[in-house]
């Protein structure tokens, strides 16, 4: 809402995670990786199609089921998009059962833009998940398996540590023009910033920034091409 992505951000993984660490008994630790998120910009459907494939075969690429839909934990099956909605429970755990949150919430999973019917991006889902897992089976071999997921301790950690300080992108596409004409956008968005950001700083509040700011607009009130 009101083009406040980042704000979206903040309040629904605050909210994930103090709850989740409400049902493991974790009053003070930390529940996200606190160099935080990327909003990564997918140029065309197919892009949408292919990071939606790859985060529902991420149990599989991690070794720890051979099939995605065995996956013990929170999964959205494709056959669920654009398919209705499902009623959600308040958990317990962490709302106050006398408070004004609703007893359960109507939700529902809908189809990105970009494609001409719910069906057609279930079925290319599919099969871009069918190929992911083919490729992580392949390439693991060996899975953990459902009941040793299950056995597993909260605070276990990874016997290996992920990559520190690694290059965040900020747009992903398959066709190599898309992504040069997307590059090409996000270098003059920053170099317009940069200049209204000059301007501003020099006193001349009049100045507008480009369309994509967001902190100039939110939190200081600057003019913003786009934002009226």
């Amino acid at each position: 809402p009101e083009a406040r992505l980042p704000a979206f951000e903040e309040l629904l993984d605050a909210l994930v995670g103090r709850a989740l660490n409400a049902l493991h008994g974790r009053r003070r630790e930390a529940f996200w990786d606190p160099d935080g998120y990327t909003a990564v910009e997918l140029i065309a459907p197919r892009d949408v199609v292919d990071k939606a494939a790859y985060a529902l075969a991420n149990p599989v690429a991690a070794g720890l089921v051979r099939s995605a839909r065995k996956w013990p934990g929170l999964w959205s099956s494709p056959d669920e998009i654009g398919a209705g909605s499902r009623l959600v429970p308040r958990p317990t755990h962490f709302f106050d059962p006398d408070g004004g949150m609703p007893d359960n919430v109507p939700f529902r999973l809908t189809v990105p833009p970009g494609f001409v019917s719910a069906e057609a991006f279930r079925e290319q889902l599919k099969a871009a998940l069918a190929a992911q897992e083919a490729e992580a089976q392949q390439k693991v071999g060996w899975f953990l398996g459902v009941a040793r997921v299950k056995a597993q301790r909260v605070t276990d950690r990874p016997r290996r540590e992920e990559a520190r300080r690694q290059i965040k992108p900020r747009v992903a596409a398959r066709d190599p023009s898309k992504m040069k004409e997307a590059l090409r956008r996000l270098m003059t968005f920053l170099a317009d910033y940069r200049a209204a950001w000059q301007e501003w700083s020099e006193g001349r509040r009049s100045v507008e920034f480009p369309e994509g700011t967001y902190r100039m607009r939110v939190t200081h009130g600057a003019a913003c091409a786009g934002a009226g």
